[in-house]
């Protein structure tokens, strides 16, 4: 039997991409026999599966952005043809369920009925001679007739019956809604992208999540509702340690999951403490985008200060408590390069690199621009800034973009290939344009932060047209 999942009509190209790596983290087989992302409908097929109502509650039980899965019981574009085809799929199957308690529901995206119009449907249905108790409130079958409308369509072009089978895991957002956190910060990611990150990440009992952009724990949060053991690290620890009990391990507690935080660290990706031993099943991370006032690493351009600094005491001046370690300004392209081979070089055969990056140019969307950054000048917009960053140890696999105003953000997700699936020739090709980009970042190096970020150059002229 297929069955049809109902999405919630937003997010579109993080619905199919998130599903799918949900089926690779329960090993269930399924294709899609239609899917778009222009409707809430989509319909799957479970493969060589001897319970396919168990894998389809296994398969959405955690998705945030599914609603409801529904074994598909007819298909039409009008209902002389759903119930013909209602019919032909489940005439054997109704003697099990017509003694139940049922309710019928209408689900019609982009259109709508009379309610004495919704009743003269239902009755069209009496044919399958249902004759258990009309129950509202949780009945033993809920059966949905759904229409797909075109926009401004008088009529539907798709109507679909199905009984429900299986809840998505949409109930977590509130749960961890940023709202209602104990410690977050003016660029915390919200609850729904953020667990469905956490999603495409993999999380699960037994694996290590690491986020090494992680300020207020947002990411790290997320994968240990899954079950997964996090730590994470940033440059600012002040961001990590908060105050006055407020501060990232407090928000494990708030969760119950305390047992789960491994904890935090200071540090940046160019002097990470982590080994590079390659036992990471996944690392999350929503880098910064240098808008407000540059990207920055530790370090200093003045070849005197990289050296150790010993005060006139003889004490070094990085063991004084009160010591500020130097920052000095850091390319945006070179930061996505690091973090892709840091990656490729701690991820497990198999492991994950979930990586959000912003893109210059969107279209127009009614969705806000992300708490913390201000909205920039009203220009037309323009192509997209950066490509998407490759390392031949990491494989693509999916790409989702959530759009804003004048600008967008998109949710880059590699897997980490088996050392036998990696080109030798391209992995040393590789290595020599690291060391050419690193090289002639020392020699180049600027106090300019737009010199280093075009993107944050483009944000406050207003994304205009070159």
């Amino acid at each position: 039997m297929e069955y049809l999942i109902r999405f919630v009509q937003q997010h579109e190209t993080f619905r199919k991409p998130e599903v799918e790596a949900l089926a690779e983290l329960l090993k269930i087989k399924f294709r899609w026999v239609s899917y778009s992302d222009d409707t809430p409908f989509a319909i799957i097929d479970f493969e060589d599966t001897e319970n396919p109502t168990k894998a389809a509650r296994d398969l959405v039980s955690r998705s945030i952005l599914v609603s409801k899965m529904y074994e598909l019981w007819g298909r039409g574009t009008d209902f002389d043809s759903l119930h013909a085809d209602i019919r032909n799929r489940t005439e054997h199957i109704w003697p099990d369920y017509q003694a139940s308690t049922f309710r019928f529901e209408f689900d019609s995206y982009h259109g709508t009925h009379p309610n004495d119009e919704k009743w003269r449907l239902i009755e069209s249905f009496s044919y399958m001679k249902f004759t258990g108790r009309i129950v509202m409130s949780r009945p033993e079958n809920q059966f949905i007739v759904f229409e797909d409308y075109k926009l401004d369509a008088p009529k539907p072009h798709n109507v679909f019956f199905g009984r429900e089978v299986a809840e998505g895991g949409r109930k977590a957002m509130n749960k961890y809604n940023v709202k209602k956190r104990h410690y977050i910060a003016t660029t915390s990611m919200d609850a729904e992208l953020s667990l469905v990150t956490a999603n495409m990440a993999l999380s699960a009992p037994g694996t290590i999540a690491y986020d090494p952009f992680m300020g207020t724990g947002s990411f790290p949060v997320s994968c240990a509702h899954f079950g997964a053991a996090v730590f994470g690290s940033d440059l600012d620890g002040r961001s990590i340690r908060g105050k006055k009990g407020r501060n990232v391990a407090s928000n494990f507690k708030q969760y119950g999951t305390s047992d789960l935080y491994l904890g935090g660290v200071t540090a940046d990706l160019t002097n990470s403490p982590i080994c590079s031993g390659r036992f990471l099943d996944a690392i999350v991370c929503d880098p910064p985008y240098g808008v407000r006032e540059g990207l920055k690493v530790l370090g200093h351009v003045k070849e005197k200060l990289q050296q150790e600094v010993i005060l006139s005491n003889g004490v070094p001046a990085h063991l004084q408590s009160d010591y500020v370690p130097p920052k000095k300004p850091y390319s945006f392209v070179r930061m996505l390069d690091d973090i892709l081979d840091f990656s490729a070089i701690r991820l497990v055969d198999g492991g994950r690199l979930c990586m959000w990056m912003p893109v210059a140019g969107a279209k127009e969307d009614p969705e806000a621009t992300p708490e913390g950054l201000e909205e920039p000048a009203k220009e037309e917009p323009e192509a997209e800034e950066y490509a998407i960053p490759q390392h031949p140890a990491l494989a693509l696999v999916a790409e989702s973009k959530q759009h804003f105003n004048k600008w967008s953000r998109r949710l880059i997700t590699y897997r980490r290939l088996q050392d036998s699936e990696i080109s030798q020739e391209a992995l040393t090709a590789y290595g020599m344009q690291r060391l050419e980009l690193q090289a002639s970042n020392q020699t180049g190096e600027t106090t300019r932060a737009n010199d280093l970020n075009d993107f944050r150059k483009k944000y406050f002229e207003g994304f205009k047209n070159p």
